[in-house]
């Protein structure tokens, strides 16, 4: 999932209420602390049945370069295990909530009723049209849009992790094309590896369902070794 937020000038007043419940609940979430060391790990990737091997190495300040020995035409299934350390990374990250999505104003939409994914938040100018709903303080549901799709991110299971923060280990993403209609389902599943008090990647589960059918892939993380200055 590649996606990229912008900033845009936009006349709307925040709703001090939105902002509170939204960071709140990002508050509660799981993220790697600034004292994150950096993380070296083996890797296998399974995909749909056949076995490959690589290393990942994830820097204190994020950056991750993952390797897989894989045959000429299939560079790609590397491309796709780089990009999803990356997404995990990216999730992972310590940043301030002023500095990520209360920068932005935001204010609760404007439906009725009680909706079982819990009450949504309009995120204004982050180029992308983004909406939250929250519930219990946990973030249920995301949805995005970019010039050539839009996606939906349902948060279908959560751990709660040694602190009391809410760490994602299952959730689904469906992708509409322009016209609305239904292009594409991927289904993760995660299952962190505890390290010295740090929940660093372990196992996920990627099923893919698209026209072309249905594929499934797995990573799983092996030799954990926390990197030192």
């Amino acid at each position: 999932m590649d996606y990229k937020r912008t900033e845009e000038k936009i006349d709307v007043q925040g709703d001090p209420a939105a902002r509170a419940l939204l960071q709140r609940a990002y508050e509660k979430t799981s993220r790697w602390g600034d004292s994150f060391p950096g993380l070296k790990a083996d890797l296998t990737v399974n995909d749909n049945g056949a076995i490959y091997k690589g290393h990942v190495t994830i820097s204190r300040l994020m950056e991750t370069v993952a390797t897989l020995e894989v045959p000429a035409g299939k560079e790609s299934l590397g491309d796709w295990a780089q990009n999803q350390i990356g997404m995990m990374v990216t999730h992972r990250a310590s940043r301030p909530f002023d500095a990520s999505d209360g920068k932005y104003p935001l204010t609760f939409s404007e439906e009725t009723g009680t909706h079982p994914m819990g009450r949504q938040i309009l995120i204004h100018g982050d180029g992308m049209n983004s909406r939250y709903r929250i519930k219990e303080d946990r973030i249920r549901q995301i949805e995005r849009s970019t010039p050539r799709m839009k996606f939906i991110i349902n948060i279908e299971e959560a751990m709660t992790t040694a602190d009391d923060k809410s760490l994602t280990t299952q959730y689904v993403v469906y992708y509409f094309s322009l016209d609305g209609a239904l292009s594409r389902v991927e289904s993760f599943t995660d299952h962190p590896y505890q390290h010295q008090g740090i929940y660093l990647p372990g196992y996920r589960r990627v099923i893919l369902n698209d026209q072309a059918g249905v594929v499934v892939r797995v990573i799983e993380f092996s030799n954990h070794t926390l990197l030192t200055a």
